[in-house]
């Protein structure tokens, strides 16, 4: 058996009245994602209680890991994902570029600058910035910021204050005085630059020191491969032995190359892997900016690019395999960012029949429950 994880990164919505009260995946037209689910339905907790609702939790948990115990911060595992080299003693923080009106959270990524753009304002800021802080390029909007020997701190995504007020969301705590600094000295720098005018400043958070998990394939007994244009996923793919190819084109968005991530997927299934994770950030980035019809999209692209191709493709390999669709959380168009509901997962094998059901949130509630989401891999996908 081979295995398959297809993951809309934050696709499970609420009910928009705009849709007959529908949620966009139930309104969006899935024919495949339908085939999936007319296998093992239900639902996964994947962010434990008491924790932020974070891809990056989530996706742990997906993956087979508990963010309990394995969890130190989002943003030290994007810098693994750069190689980004780090001492016991540095704090990595996210960087996005973002756009900041009469101090307002306007745009959390800056238009979606683009990632040669992003490239030549960070370094402007290594330029202008203090000797123990160093920047990074990632994709897009998504960077990253060393505080070498430095202190963690409280501090609130960006994508979770649009349209609000910063100021009761800036960094609290003991590094607190150090970050606002370098967020003050960035915007004067950023205000008036002339290659992405849209980018006027950044905001730091996610932060941690350099975390340690064990090998996915000493954990599961099974070679891995992790398919992502987010630097996060690439890092903890990374961080557990996972093999990541390299594919032209990986934006993020509804523009990525959706045809070079299923090749991918299946080359090294074909090349005897017996595991891989495709991960798609459009489902998530269209809920935080609103767009009902943008997430529409995003998720119907996700499910003709993907998840059919995923299908037709299974009969190229020597063995069955076995497909999981699901988010990793919500992203509710309504609030523009995550909530810690269970997601809706179904689990289907090129070894059944070809029949329709429905996937959706409410399709789902009735199958099985998984109450502690990092045990969904073992205790259902992989399970003969």
């Amino acid at each position: 058996m081979k295995y398959l994880i297809l993951l809309g990164d934050g696709m499970a919505d609420w009910p928009i009245e705009s849709l007959d009260n529908k949620t966009p995946l139930e309104y969006a037209n899935t024919p495949a994602m339908d085939i999936i689910a007319s296998g093992i339905k239900g639902m996964v907790k994947t962010v434990p209680e008491s924790m932020h609702p974070g891809s990056d939790v989530a996706n742990m948990s997906v993956l087979g890991y508990s963010p309990k115990k394995y969890y130190s911060g989002r943003a030290p595992l994007e810098a693994i994902s750069k190689n980004i080299a780090m001492k016991d003693n540095d704090v990595a923080y996210r960087c996005n570029f973002v756009f900041i009106e009469n101090g307002i959270m306007k745009d959390f990524s800056a238009s979606h600058i683009p990632t040669d753009k992003a490239a030549k304002l960070i370094e402007l800021l290594n330029k202008n910035i203090d000797d123990d802080i160093e920047f990074f390029s990632g994709v897009s909007y998504r960077n990253i910021m060393i505080y070498r020997n430095g202190k963690t701190d409280k501090t609130t995504p960006p994508h979770d204050i649009s349209d609000k007020e910063i100021k009761d969301y800036l960094p609290s705590g003991e590094a607190s005085n150090k970050l606002i600094s370098i967020m003050e000295k960035a915007n004067k720098i950023l205000s008036n630059n002339a290659i992405w005018e849209k980018a006027n400043a950044i905001w730091l958070w996610g932060e941690g020191k350099k975390p340690s998990m064990p090998l996915f394939e000493d954990k599961f007994k099974k070679s891995g491969c992790m398919i992502s244009a987010v630097d996060l996923m690439v890092g903890l793919g990374k961080l557990t032995g996972l093999y990541i190819p390299e594919i032209k084109g990986l934006t993020g968005f509804l523009d990525t190359n959706f045809e070079g991530k299923i090749n991918a997927a299946f080359e090294f299934l074909n090349n005897g892997g017996d595991f891989v994770y495709l991960h798609v950030e459009a489902t998530d980035e269209t809920g935080h900016m609103g767009d009902v019809e943008k997430k529409i999209e995003a998720i119907e692209l996700f499910d003709k690019k993907i998840v059919s191709e995923a299908i037709k493709m299974a009969d190229s390999l020597k063995e069955p395999l076995k497909i999981a669709v699901l988010p990793d959380h919500p992203t509710p168009i309504k609030i523009k960012t995550h909530t810690s509901e269970p997601v809706p997962f179904a689990v289907w094998s090129s070894d059944m029949a070809k029949r329709s059901d429905i996937y959706s949130e409410n399709s789902c509630k009735n199958g099985i429950y998984v109450e502690e989401g990092h045990r969904f891999l073992e205790s259902v996908f992989f399970k003969e």
